[in-house]
């Protein structure tokens, strides 16, 4: 890639390089362990003009989003519950009723939407994955397998139906083609309708040494003075911001279409913030990747001190960033065990890249290690009340993100 997924400005800046790695949700069965497995540069640029950090495009969407896709929003409490406050916060906020449509984009296996339809208001969820899209329908929830942009904009809106609320968690980072997207929402969103978009904060990823949230299936990365700029040059204001503690902090913005109509004090108030941070200059893009692989040295030397030891590790969780952590360190079984985790569907496969085994969490119980190392570190508060028994013989918690953490 060598233009700016936005406004094609030739990339030059480079934020980090990780190397190379597979697709992180690119799970393996037994049968395909001595296949060959494709691996690709995984490098993020900064656009020296709108200062929107991205990835390099190797693979298309259709690729990677498509078919069966292994992330099930499901399988974590605490993003459930995040999903419940969300749903009755909007819908007095905006008066949601059995009037109202509601649509949301990457809707995944229902986990949001399902709130909506118990509350009797017409929801639908456009989701390129069929088989997330199977257990969204399983809970009622309508859902169209689409991937959505201009395109599907203009079925929909041809079929009569326009968002009073259009949301996406996680998404807009998905997208490949942002302003087909963008442009997109702006055809399907009602005259007074209102769009929500949550999204890890690059101001926090930078803060927090996230590295490991950027991987393929990540495309761009935001900040909400990139954000306001792809979402003006569509004709959509971003009229309210609020600072959410998900995905180690992310933002949840507010859009219209243009208006008279001022924007909140917290959107002027971050953006301040953001300026003094030096979000647009490159000073703090390019200082980032020192510190990457200082983490990186911290881990492996960690994992080899214990190991000699004789001791032994687990990982808890399976998730994309835990794959690109893994795959930058260059950590496989000679370091960890066996990871665990909570989807079935990831049960009996092996990671991409590095093979370890994926197993259910009891695996745990039977082995008794004495670490289990915290790949999805954004949710180390719930999963170590969940293994509150490994205490029992000892074990400690390791957490690698932001700095390397040894928990009792």
């Amino acid at each position: 890639m060598s233009e700016c997924r936005f406004c094609r400005t030739r990339l030059q800046q480079l934020f980090v390089d990780l190397g190379k790695s597979p697709l992180c949700e690119s799970f393996l069965a037994p049968d395909q362990l001595n296949a060959m497995e494709p691996f690709y540069s995984l490098r993020a640029f900064v656009c020296d003009h709108c200062f929107l950090v991205q990835v390099e495009d190797h693979v298309m969407g259709e690729s990677i989003f498509g078919g069966e896709y292994a992330y099930f929003s499901s399988f974590s409490q605490t993003w459930l519950q995040h999903a419940k406050d969300y749903v009755e916060m909007i819908t007095e906020r905006l008066g949601l009723d059995e009037n109202s449509q509601v649509v949301e984009l990457a809707s995944n296996d229902g986990y949001l939407l399902k709130n909506f339809v118990a509350k009797g208001i017409p929801a639908l969820g456009v989701e390129p994955s069929e088989n997330t899209a199977e257990a969204a329908s399983k809970l009622g929830v309508q859902t169209l397998v689409k991937f959505f942009g201009t395109e599907t904009a203009r079925e929909l809106v041809a079929e009569g139906k326009r968002a009073d609320l259009l949301l996406g968690n996680n998404v807009l980072a998905h997208v490949p083609d942002l302003n087909d997207f963008v442009a997109g929402m702006q055809l399907l969103l009602a005259p007074e309708g209102v769009i929500t978009m949550e999204f890890p904060h690059l101001l926090r990823l930078i803060e927090g040494n996230q590295f490991d949230t950027i991987y393929q299936e990540h495309y761009s990365y935001f900040s909400l003075f990139a954000v306001r700029q792809v979402f003006a040059a569509h004709g959509l204001t971003i009229f309210d911001v609020e600072e959410l503690p998900t995905h180690g902090g992310s933002l949840r913005i507010y859009a219209r279409h243009d208006t008279e109509q001022t924007v909140s004090s917290a959107v002027t108030d971050l953006a301040e913030r953001e300026n003094a941070a030096g979000i647009s200059s490159l000073e703090i893009y390019e200082a980032f990747s020192r510190r990457v692989v200082e983490i990186k040295h911290r881990l492996v030397e960690f994992l080899i001190g214990v190991k000699r030891e004789g001791k032994s590790v687990v990982g808890y969780g399976a998730p994309g960033k835990g794959n690109t952590l893994l795959n930058y360190c260059g950590i496989r079984e000679d370091f960890i065990d066996y990871v665990v985790d909570r989807n079935p569907y990831k049960h009996g496969k092996f990671l991409p890249g590095t093979h370890i085994p994926v197993y259910a969490p009891e695996k745990i119980n039977e082995t008794r290690p004495d670490y289990v190392l915290i790949l999805p570190w954004n949710l180390k508060d719930e999963i170590i009340a969940q293994l509150a028994e490994v205490r029992e013989w000892g074990a400690k918690f390791v957490v690698p993100i932001p700095e390397l953490q040894v928990l009792p």
